[in-house]
């Protein structure tokens, strides 16, 4: 009995001391269960592989890419095993740097890679998390690149990527009608990359999508981009390639000098179709590119008055190495933050005409407060005898005027663009947004003055946005010639044919003597003049109109 119960106890005792070990080993996995982070929360692996002449970065969440050794260009980018890329020519910064030094590196953890690109004037970058499908990018430069403008450009698979901005869809059109950029169709309609861009303060996140995929461009940081808050650069063209762009410095109607520096971070982001979000740019701060600022500050204005109601007002800041801007609230309230160290000039603008400027300087890791300020250069505040439009920088009440942006002025779907006689009182969509040489000269105004009006000398105001081939107005009131203008200072750049308006806004202004005015119904004409020969009847001297003006 004595040896059976002792055998007892010894089982019973291997038993429970099982028993506790399965017990703890439970309690352990279940606070395992509990408290462990999940998979999410872990940064997942990028893979990558370096065979000597490509390096292949395989996210782990479907896409896979591959920029060339030789010279950094993408020549793969396969999204769950469709290539994205076109069969023609691989995608790259500016039209390819030829050969450059391409290194790359991954983070300890193996969570991250960043691939650099690099010549004597030009670094850029690509980066990638694991678990996303997002290729990051930034280009350091110091010189514009010797082949191309300073954009990158995504050459996709046309044949899969098939959803083009209609806009910028050329395919099946019956050639070129300016130059080797701008395209006609058999129904008289036009398309171009230049037509249906954002301005540059509402470039966020925009694409092209297929059946079951999406390529989008995040735009990102603009500071070091050139052209202000409303300029308007290439997003697409579905012609060979689906083309997907981020212009940071052009030719394309430039009114200010390019910045150097560097330029994003922007990215290509990747998806089944649906429209991303802009992703988290700020990781990057932790690659140590070259040019990357992380000390910055901000300022903040509490108001404006002189306001009207009618516009929306922008604040931008620019100095020779970067530009921001924001919007401001009804009351004129606005803050703009992330900004590098450095003294700006502030520029209110009221639609898109600077109404009112100051000096700012912006320190690192503080905010600059201003008190309301008043706006002091509005032309629109001034009594008139009569007004076309009105003072805000852009075309948008003219005739065809907010066409300008989306299409050639030898649409189909234009109106007719004249010439024209004005009454004035008539509804200004009827009066012309733009002045051509060649295709609707003259723009003939009447309007009347009373005894005492005519009686008066008055100030004549034209107000342009931008202007082609020196073209500036000359005038006639009444068979009376006023002295011819110089030309205003413009870009070098087709600008109303490929999508704009924005150049620098100009005021011509003539004192007329009461001796041109007669009581009762007058007469003014408006006709281009300019030294140099036209190109044909839409490439002609001319400008785009913002306001025309008899002063009270």
């Amino acid at each position: 009995m004595n040896s059976t119960a002792g055998s007892q106890t010894y089982f019973e005792q291997r038993w429970l001391s099982g028993k506790r070990l399965f017990m703890l080993m439970l309690s352990l996995v279940t606070a395992l269960v509990c408290f462990v982070p999940s998979p999410s929360a872990f940064a997942a692996t990028v893979y990558v592989t370096d065979n000597g002449s490509t390096v292949v970065v395989d996210t782990g969440a479907g896409l896979v890419y591959t920029i060339n050794k030789s010279n950094g260009d993408m020549t793969s980018a396969k999204l769950n095993g469709t290539e994205l890329i076109g069969s023609t020519k691989p995608s790259h910064i500016g039209s390819g740097l030829g050969s450059a030094t391409v290194t790359w590196s991954k983070s300890p953890s193996g969570s991250t890679v960043n691939i650099t690109v690099a010549t004597s004037t030009l670094t850029h970058y690509y980066a990638s998390r694991g678990g996303e499908n997002i290729i990051y990018m930034a280009t350091y430069v110091t010189a514009e690149p010797s082949v191309g403008e300073l954009r990158y450009i995504f050459r996709g698979n046309s044949s899969v990527l098939t959803n083009v901005p209609t806009a910028s869809k050329t395919l099946n059109n019956t050639g070129a009608i300016e130059s080797s950029d701008v395209f006609g169709f058999s129904n008289g309609q036009t398309a171009s990359k230049y037509y249906g861009n954002s301005q540059a303060k509402d470039l966020s996140i925009a694409g092209v999508t297929g059946s079951g995929v999406g390529v989008f461009m995040a735009y990102g940081n603009r500071e070091s981009s050139s052209g202000g808050p409303f300029f308007r650069d290439i997003q697409f063209q579905s012609g060979g390639d689906t083309e997907v762009y981020n212009y940071m410095n052009s030719g394309h109607e430039q009114t200010e000098s390019y910045r150097m520096g560097l330029h994003g971070p922007y990215a290509l982001v990747f998806t089944t179709g649906s429209t991303p979000s802009v992703p988290d740019f700020s990781w990057m701060s932790g690659l140590n590119l070259t040019g990357w600022v992380s000390s910055r500050g901000a300022v903040v204005l509490n108001g404006l008055s002189g306001m009207d109601s009618s516009y929306t007002y922008t604040i931008g800041f620019a100095n020779s190495t970067a530009q921001y801007w924001s919007t401001a609230s009804s009351s004129g309230a606005a803050g703009t933050y992330n900004m590098k160290p450095g003294t700006y000039t502030m520029t209110v603008y009221k639609g898109e005409l600077g109404v009112y400027s100051e000096s700012v300087t912006v320190s690192a890791g503080s905010t600059t407060t201003l008190n309301t300020r008043t706006i002091s250069n509005d032309p629109s505040s001034t009594s008139t005898i009569w007004r076309i439009g009105n003072w805000d920088g852009t075309p948008n009440e003219l005739l065809n005027g907010q066409t300008i942006v989306l299409r050639h002025p030898s649409d189909s779907r234009n109106s007719s663009w004249g010439p024209v006689t004005y009454a004035v009182g008539s509804a200004t969509n009827k009066f012309p947004a733009i002045q051509f040489r060649g295709a609707n000269t003259p723009t003939t105004v009447t309007f009347s003055l009373s005894s005492t009006q005519a009686a008066a000398a008055h100030t004549l105001k034209i107000g342009i946005t931008a202007a082609y081939n020196n073209g500036r107005p000359s005038v006639t009131i009444n068979g009376n010639t006023l002295s011819n203008p110089s030309a205003s200072s413009q870009p070098d750049s087709r600008s109303f044919t490929i999508g704009t308006y924005r150049g620098n806004n100009t005021t011509f202004s003539w004192s007329i003597p009461a001796s041109y005015f007669v009581s009762g119904t007058n007469t003014l004409t408006i006709s281009p003049i300019s030294g140099s020969s036209d190109l044909g009847t839409w490439l002609s001297a001319g400008w785009v109109y913002d306001c025309v003006e008899l002063g009270s």
